[in-house]
């Protein structure tokens, strides 16, 4: 399986796939507010004609928060923002992906294609495929063993 099927999934499924963005400019009181709104973990800063600029994580929020104290709500999202993004492509394996979130920690990757950013997956969304699968795979195996 790949990227892909994880995003077809998001836009047929009740979460869909809309990206949640925000403006670079918002400060990070304003992107608290669409974090708990959303109930997302994470949301996209898009840049100059609409690309990735970068992402804004919980965890960017509480080394600002860390750093700062509660003066960091009043901090531009682009002075804290995570700017070196990890993405994905759709044809990236839901494997591949898991080792690059694991390795580098962290829960969200930006999906693009040719320069434009076209999803995000989480490592939800990656457990949930992976699961799917797996119980799949499960059902066939006790399909061929009642058959044999």
């Amino acid at each position: 399986m790949n990227v892909k099927a994880i995003l077809t999934a998001k836009v047929s499924g009740a979460l869909g796939g809309d990206i949640v963005c925000i403006e670079p400019s918002a400060d990070l009181a304003e992107a608290v507010k669409l974090l708990s709104t959303h109930r997302i973990g994470a949301v996209v800063i898009r840049g100059a004609g609409g690309r990735l600029g970068g992402i804004l994580s919980e965890r960017d929020i509480v080394l600002a928060i860390s750093e700062h104290g509660a003066a960091a709500l009043t901090l531009p999202v682009s002075q804290v923002m995570t700017r070196n993004v990890a993405t994905c492509g759709e044809d990236d394996s839901i494997a591949s992906i898991m080792e690059r979130m694991t390795a580098g920690k962290f829960r969200h990757m930006p999906v693009v294609a040719k320069g434009e950013l076209i999803g995000l997956v989480s490592i939800g969304d990656v457990v949930k495929q992976r699961v799917g699968e797996i119980e799949q795979e499960s059902e066939a195996m006790r399909d061929y063993i009642r058959t044999a």
